[in-house]
């Protein structure tokens, strides 16, 4: 290839990336072999892409070209076969060692034999090469460096790293001088010259002014069609009569078939009828075979687009320099290199100003705002949790996991689902019309509506095994005046469910792909849904059992979502094609033919868009790392906002039902609320009211209240108001069909009624909770130290005489799952070497020294002291693989980087934290802040911090980037209370990693991070016992604290109020001396009813409540006219002086 060739490439490679076409780029980059693209390598490695990073290095080097090449191909398969058995995928292990590692063996035959044998291997740590192996992230980060080195170092990459210095959009440049040259050779030269094609040479024209045919006379475009109506669909031929009168506003999606022709309907159609002469002629439906086009420019998406299947945009006559260029200090810049032709300045009434910031601890995939109380968002996210916010108080309200409700009751797919891929998305959160439920559609069969009864008080209401495969949208609807749940999903049906008792009313098929949407809604008194499907057909039906009355293409044929303006009146859709385009459109109901285009999307955007309505006037979607809005009546872009950026390539949002709120999902988990002045008031009340006072002013709202008008009040008013009438507008709905105004008077007696019997859950009796003592070993006095694997099947001890003990549970028939269980004893397990875990120890007592210990996240290993030097232990041989950092001063806390499982960062009885490459074998820093010993760790990995305590009751925040200390404060320890000289204190992130859980003998407390405030705190009674350890259930829903008299109490997270106290009579033989007490505490990592405690006497206990109860008693309802942020709590220990019997 010639050297202008070459650079011809170069310049092309420009242009694509410049129009983010990035897979054909990188396939560019490949074949042609110029450009080795360095950070697009490191990302298909960092993801794991293994096919795709051998075939980009295959358009540049082979196997055998030379020993660089050779080791760069290996080290990649290596790490390959070392995932496959880290997975125990022993088949694909196989497969990787024939099929790309077998190669390598005539090189050396010996290291291929030894590959070979790590499939003998449990783990194949136990290979001391592989020894410090970490976790498949850090493994990976560690290979690149190496591959780099190879890289750089090979001759046939000579050249090919670097990428020319070029000026931005060069082609672009060499095409416009070409168009100059072009015009200046005119013999009748025009001062604004409309050029619409590359295709041919540029031309003026004739002097006369005749100008080229028009689009509608070209014979390439065919006959166009007449207006007309929807043909019927030949499955089902002519409607039957339906009970009620089809409105003319409906007429057009389900007419009888018209007598005109319709042409076929290509991918290219765009609409579900056909437009009008005129509006064909502007945006014909089958393009011609050699189309005129707008050249678009690098600063202008609206002004013209690629050629698209929507037809032809307007004309835009432009000056004769046709493809702009991108300079630095022109235009309106948007945040990613990109603007508009024309700025325009965003109404005042649009939510454009970032107010609240909160994250959710996994991505966001679906939000709805509350319909009556403003403030309330749900969010459904990729891992299945769901969360509730109170977006005024910046509080999470509720957080629940994915779990299902009652397996038993679960068809056999699902059940094998479950158990083949646990792994569950949330598709589709979204409230019922008056708030009182909302549903959650999963990515597997299920759909669970929950009751929802104002504040944190969430109830399980249905679990629907609603379809086989994922649930992909889910409504809310009232046909014939009874409220329904619609279901859509992979298995290609629509069904409606009763929504008071889950039965099924109807079941559409018709649709030849997975349905992907729907959008019920009703006119004129009919009732009907439409729905979209992954082919890009568009049906709708009644409910009846009748069939579909429409069957047509959505625009690109693409993922579509449907709805509806405010008041009902306008229909629009939005859709993401397989190719990336993206496509917002209003529809002609009369005619079921597309009205209008929206312009101003990316050429590929980089994920299905999702889009809103607000104020019947607004359209918003999200797109390009920000939300683009439109006015209803232009198809111009009205205003690009990035919400100060970090967000995703196409963030999901939702406005509240005001339009006065947008919630809009960011990076790391995040979720930006932004508000128009409206919005910025109705926040500024939650500013300056405490929370607790918005929950006294629900406790005066009387019984008598009138449900419909409360709610009419709280929709129209701002702040606490709303929340004031919240619990009388929700609370009568629990799937109750009857009338709200009939129900709520007796629901807010029943609930007073409560209130005044609410009584503290006891548990006295061994029969009263399940609980099992696990195998001992005699030569252990005291637990020092207690964790659960994270894979939740074996619990680790460390007791004070620096042993571990490891106890594991099989699978049996007992015990089917094989996880940790009160129901069926675990072993005391040892290698067959019969060899122990023993840490390091001191001249000094041992029981005297600080234990600590900390457990990688793939369970192999396990760093520990007891007072002396730091040991790295082998999981499964118990072998000591390391030991380093001999005293003084010694360890007192450790805490794996959560990115890093090289990084640790270690807390010293000197007050120091060191920060310590256990790769490298050096320590990266020293913070200093604290005054006495460290005696708790937390890192936060959503905002990269580190957390710390100490002894000297003083918490400090640390920023885990560059460790500067941030923020420290004091504890504040209650007057008179007595505490010992070095008093523990205890720090653990809640699982949204904003809030975290401060565990002193004197206290509980919940502070947040960036500001390190108490939001909440719990203080127990003078004369009750001290607080030995705390910490979050799984799923951070529950504190379990246990004290020095051996009681243990479950509190909730949200308000730390008691839900349950275990008192020591129930676990504890009266036999037992009552020196004998809780010294430590954990939770299981799957389940969040079952915790284990390490006792003073060297015994460990695992509880869980009793089946037939399945949690730890009932919280107690909220307390009226508290205005503090403390929670007041009921005594915790004997309610007198005198010790409870055991």
């Amino acid at each position: 290839m010639s050297s202008l060739s070459r650079e011809l490439v170069f310049l092309i490679l420009q242009f694509l990336d410049e129009e983010k076409f990035k897979e054909t780029v990188h396939k560019l980059e490949q074949e042609s072999g110029f450009f080795f693209n360095m950070k697009y390598f490191e990302d298909e490695v960092h993801n794991g892409n293994w096919d795709e990073v051998e075939k980009y290095l295959s358009g540049f080097t082979k196997v055998d070209d030379n020993r660089y090449s050779m080791k760069i191909f290996f080290e990649i398969r290596k790490q390959k076969y070392l995932e496959a058995l880290d997975k125990h995928d022993r088949s694909k292990a196989v497969e990787i060692l024939v099929k790309d590692l077998k190669v390598f063996s005539t090189f050396n035959e010996e290291l291929f034999k030894e590959i070979t044998q790590l499939l003998t291997l449990e783990n194949f740590r136990e290979n001391e090469q592989l020894s410090k192996y970490g976790d498949t992230k850090s493994a990976r980060a560690i290979m690149l460096v190496e591959l780099k080195k190879l890289i750089e170092a090979n001759p046939l990459f000579r050249d090919k790293l670097q990428f020319p210095n070029l000026k931005n959009s060069r082609l672009r440049t060499l095409i416009n001088q070409s168009l100059n040259w072009q015009h200046q050779l005119c013999k009748n030269p025009r001062p604004n010259p409309d050029i619409k094609t590359l295709f041919f040479d540029h031309s003026c024209g004739q002097p006369n002014g005749a100008r080229a045919p028009s689009p509608a006379n070209n014979p390439l475009l065919g006959s166009l069609p007449k207006a007309g109506g929807f043909p019927a669909l030949g499955a089902h031929g002519p409607f039957q009569p339906t009970p009620a009168q089809v409105p003319a506003s409906l007429a057009g999606w389900m007419t009888n078939p018209s007598t005109v022709t319709h042409p076929a309907v290509s991918g290219g159609a765009i609409g579900l009828g056909s437009p009008s002469v005129p509006a064909a002629l502007k945006h014909p439906r089958t393009p011609p075979s050699n189309p005129p086009i707008d050249y678009p420019s690098g600063d202008s998406d609206h002004v013209a687009k690629r050629t698209r299947p929507m037809g032809i945009s307007d004309e835009v006559n432009l000056p004769v320099n046709v493809m702009p260029m991108l300079f630095h200090g022109h235009g309106q810049g948007h945040g990613h290199g990109h603007g508009h032709g024309q700025t325009f300045n965003a109404p005042d009434d649009l939510p454009k100003v970032v107010v609240r910031t909160m994250n959710q601890g996994s991505s966001p995939i679906s939000m709805d705002f509350h319909p009556v109380q403003q403030t309330i968002l749900l969010v459904g996210t990729n891992v299945g949790d769901i969360g509730l916010w109170e977006v005024g108080s910046r509080e999470r309200l509720v957080l629940r996991n994915f779990k299902v409700w009652d397996l038993n009751a679960c068809s056999m797919p699902l059940q094998a689902a479950l158990v083949k891929d646990p792994g569950v998305s949330v598709n589709r959160v979204i409230w019922s019309p008056d708030g009182s439920l909302f549903g959650v559609a999963y990515s597997m069969h299920i759909v669970q509506i929950y009751s929802y009864h104002g504040n944190d008080d969430v109830r399980q209401h249905l679990e629907i095994d609603a379809h086989l495969g994922g649930v992909n949208d889910l409504a809310f609807s009232t046909p014939n005046k009874q409220l329904c749940v619609i279901t859509c999903g992979d298995d290609k049906t629509i069904k409606v469910w009763d929504a008071a008792n889950g039965s099924k009313l109807y079941m559409f098929e018709g649709h030849e792909a997975p349905v992907y949407s729907i959008c019920p809604h009703y006119k004129e008194n009919i009732q009907f849904i439409f729905s979209t499907a992954l082919d890009g057909r568009i049906k709708a039906w009644l409910y009846d059992n009748l069939g579909s009355r429409v069957d047509y293409e959505a625009p690109g044929r693409s993922c579509t979502t449907m709805a509806y303006s405010a008041d009902g009146t306008r229909l629009f859709s939005c859709g993401t094609s397989k190719e990336g385009e993206s496509f917002i459109v209003e529809w002609n109901e009369s005619e079921g033919a597309v009205k209008r285009t929206y312009l101003g999307f990316r050429k590929r955007s980089l994920g299905v868009v999702q889009f809103d309505t607000t104020k019947n006037r607004f359209l918003a979607a999200g797109d390009d790392f920000c939300i683009k809005f439109w006015d209803m009546d232009s198809v111009q872009l009205l205003t690009t906002i990035d919400a100060d950026g970090d967000l995703l390539a196409s963030p999901r949002i939702r406005f509240n039902k005001e339009g006065t709120l947008l919630a809009v999902s960011a990076n790391e988990n995040g979720i930006k609320i932004l508000a128009n002045p409206d919005g910025i008031r109705l926040l500024r009340t939650f500013e300056n009211l405490s929370y607790d006072a918005s929950r006294a002013s629900e406790s005066v709202a009387k019984p008598t209240v009138n449900p419909i008008s409360a709610a009419a009040v709280a929709a129209t008013s701002s702040g606490l108001a709303d929340r004031g009438a919240s619990v009388v507008a929700v609370a009568g709905m629990n799937g109750d069909a009857r009338n709200l105004g009939d129900v709520k008077p007796r629901i807010a007696e029943e609930s007073n009624d409560k209130s005044k019997i609410w009584k503290l859950t006891e548990i006295n009796e061994p029969s009263q909770c399940r609980s099992l003592r696990l195998p001992e070993n005699s030569r252990v006095t005291k637990i020092s130290r207690l964790i659960y694997t994270n894979s939740g099947n074996a619990i680790l001890a460390l007791a004070s005489n620096a042993i571990h003990l490891l106890w594991k549970w099989q699978r049996s028939d007992r015990n089917a799952s094989g996880k940790a269980t009160a129901g069926a004893p675990p072993q005391l397990w040892q290698p067959s070497s019969g060899i122990l875990m023993t840490n390091d120890k001191t001249d000094t007592n041992p029981e005297e020294a600080v234990a600590c210990f900390a457990l990688s996240k793939n369970d192999s290993y396990v760093m520990s002291a007891s007072g002396g030097k730091i040991s790295l232990f082998n999981m499964m041989t118990f072998k000591t693989m390391t030991t380093f950092m001999p005293p003084p001063p010694a360890a007192t806390f450790l805490a794996f980087h959560p990115q890093d499982n090289n990084i640790i960062a270690i807390g010293m009885d000197d007050s120091t934290i060191q920060i310590y490459n256990v790769r490298v074998d050096e320590v990266k820093s020293k913070l200093k802040g604290h005054s006495k010993r460290i005696t708790g760790l937390a890192f936060s990995h959503a905002l990269n911090v580190l957390v710390s305590s100490g002894a000297d009751a003083q918490l400090c925040v640390w920023n885990s980037d560059g460790w500067e200390k941030q923020k420290t404060r004091f504890l504040q320890v209650q007057t008179g209370r007595t505490t010992t000289a070095q008093s523990d204190t205890r720090v653990q992130f809640h699982q949204d990693q904003i809030h975290f859980l401060v565990v002193h003998e004197t206290q509980l407390a919940i502070y947040e991070t960036t500001k390190l405030e108490c939001v909440k705190q719990w203080l127990p009674r003078e004369s009750s016992a001290p607080i030995s350890h705390a910490v979050f259930s799984c799923d951070s829903q529950l504190v379990y604290a246990s004290f020095l008299d051996a009681t243990v109490c479950v509190f909730s997270a949200a308000n730390l109020r008691l839900h349950c106290r275990i008192n020591p009579s129930s676990y504890l033989p009266p036999n037992v001396s009552s020196n004998v007490h809780p010294l430590v505490i954990a939770a299981h990592p799957h389940e969040p009813n079952q915790y284990a405690l390490g006792l003073s006497d060297g015994g460990v206990h695992v509880f869980e409540p009793l089946e037939s109860e399945g949690k730890w008693g009932v919280p107690p309802p909220a307390e009226n006219g508290s205005a503090s942020g403390v929670a007041s709590i009921p005594s915790v220990g004997p309610s007198g002086s005198d010790q409870a019997p055991r």
